[in-house]
């Protein structure tokens, strides 16, 4: 079964959920003490890991099992841009090898300067581009600069791993619930109430689990609350400190079709001051192992960012750096990768789509929302309270996820592992280290699988 996160889960009745610690994270009275932190005791694993434990196992059975949980690439399918391979071989044989500054090589901060400012319309200052060990110490490293411990992190649920970054530092985490009505993007009205007394709102677009990316007008909606809320405390003094926008667009470059990445500063740039950007190559560029990424805002706030991620030492491979200041710089190189890789993500994400959409037309209680950005495709399987044909009621997502690992060879992440609390049937599709013939071979066992059920 998936682990619950210590930090209660969100409401999908409420609009906005103050998660506390739930009675089995405490330790009893009478009990020794632990031989480690509270934190570390309270914090947990991640459950899409340990579902990833699970389908690895069954991989080495020998089982034919269809991999669609882990948001990571394949090599096989989706390979690094070759002349990142070449960088970065370059790098190593003329002996960059040592430890990088750890604001980050000045080339690379510079090359995401440029990067940023000619395809994303964003200006930082020479102290205003950060990089990091890939995004994650980015995150945490804002996290620890901004929040105090009890400061309110308000997030869209389902997202990603955001209940984990508030149990680090200590904040209270403050949800508001999304489903599939608002294609799970929060709105304006949704957040408003929970802007006040908060320090930090949390974003993703193109967004991590779902695939979904919010268009001008909502994210615009947004930031005109935040900017109303810090108008509101300015009016008072600042006895309050400002609201922040953490915005993690990790995919943005990974839209389809119609959809336009859009961003806080791009729409309104008078919300620059309290917005920090996170990012990496590991999603555009099949990367993640590379552990190339950036945090980018205000520079009092990066001065506190460049603190933390000095003293932890996240800081990216100075090769790697390097490589990817070359890149960034390589407009003909990223053009042509792009367009190879968005084509074979869409076709994949088309293809899982097709089939679960027939099945929906068939009839079988599955529904799928449309492709529209990063390697993720929301499907729902209304199945619990069904039976199977050995007699077992499913009565969680978790336990329809295990039925259809194990009947079908068909592996996803329920989105209660995302921050939503109970079962609404809704899974995260990952298409990144998936063929073709694989998804067009494991959807007959699916079928099978939904149809063997009754009840």
């Amino acid at each position: 079964m998936i682990e619950r996160n210590l930090l209660e889960m969100p409401s999908t009745d409420s609009r906005e959920h103050v998660s506390t610690a739930p009675l089995q994270a405490l330790e009893r009275a009478d009990a020794p003490p632990t031989r480690i932190g509270r934190m570390a005791n309270e914090l947990q694993g991640s459950s899409i890991l340990r579902i990833a434990a699970q389908v690895r196992a069954l991989i080495a059975k020998g089982e034919p099992v269809v991999n669609l949980t882990v948001g990571d690439f394949s090599p096989a399918e989706f390979p690094v841009p070759e002349a990142l391979v070449s960088f970065i071989s370059e790098a190593l044989h003329t002996g960059e090898t040592n430890y990088p500054p750890s604001t980050g090589v000045p080339q690379l901060r510079a090359a995401v300067a440029r990067f940023y400012e000619h395809r994303l319309g964003l200006r930082f200052g020479d102290n205003g581009i950060l990089i990091a060990a890939g995004a994650r110490p980015a995150i945490y490293s804002t996290f620890r600069v901004l929040v105090d411990p009890g400061d309110r992190v308000v997030f869209p649920v389902p997202s990603w791993n955001n209940f984990d970054y508030c149990h680090l530092v200590d904040a209270q985490p403050v949800t508001v619930p999304c489903d599939a009505a608002s294609n799970f993007l929060p709105t304006a009205d949704a957040l408003v109430q929970s802007l006040r007394g908060a320090r930090m709102l949390v974003l993703n677009s193109p967004v991590n689990p779902t695939g979904s990316a919010f268009d001008g007008q909502a994210l615009g909606e947004i930031c005109d609350a935040v900017l109303e809320e810090n108008a509101r405390r300015e009016a008072q003094g600042w006895h309050e400190r400002p609201l922040f926008v953490l915005y993690d667009q990790v995919y943005w470059m990974l839209t389809f079709g119609d959809t336009r990445h859009v961003h806080p500063v791009g729409l309104r740039p008078e919300i620059a001051p309290y917005t920090v950007y996170v990012d990496a190559i590991s999603k555009s560029f099949a990367a993640t192992g590379l552990r190339v990424g950036w945090v980018a805002g205000p520079e009092d706030v990066m001065r506190g960012v460049s603190n933390v991620l000095g003293h932890s030492g996240a800081w990216a491979p100075r090769a790697e750096q390097i490589a990817t200041a070359r890149l960034l710089t390589d407009d003909a190189v990223i053009q042509r990768y792009h367009a190879d890789m968005l084509r074979a993500i869409r076709l994949r994400l088309d293809r899982l789509h097709d089939h679960l959409a027939a099945m929906r037309e068939a009839g079988l209680p599955v529904d799928v929302t449309d492709a529209t950005a990063t390697i993720y495709l929301s499907a729902r399987f209304a199945l619990k309270g069904r039976r199977t044909p050995d007699g077992t009621v499913l009565r969680d997502d978790d336990g329809v996820r295990a039925y259809l690992l194990e009947r079908a060879g068909f592996a996803a992440v329920p989105f209660n592992a995302f921050g939503v609390r109970g079962d609404t049937g809704w899974f995260r599709l990952s298409v990144g280290a998936v063929s073709l013939p694989e998804i067009d071979a494991v959807m007959p066992r699916l079928r099978e699988a939904i149809t063997a059920l009754s009840g």
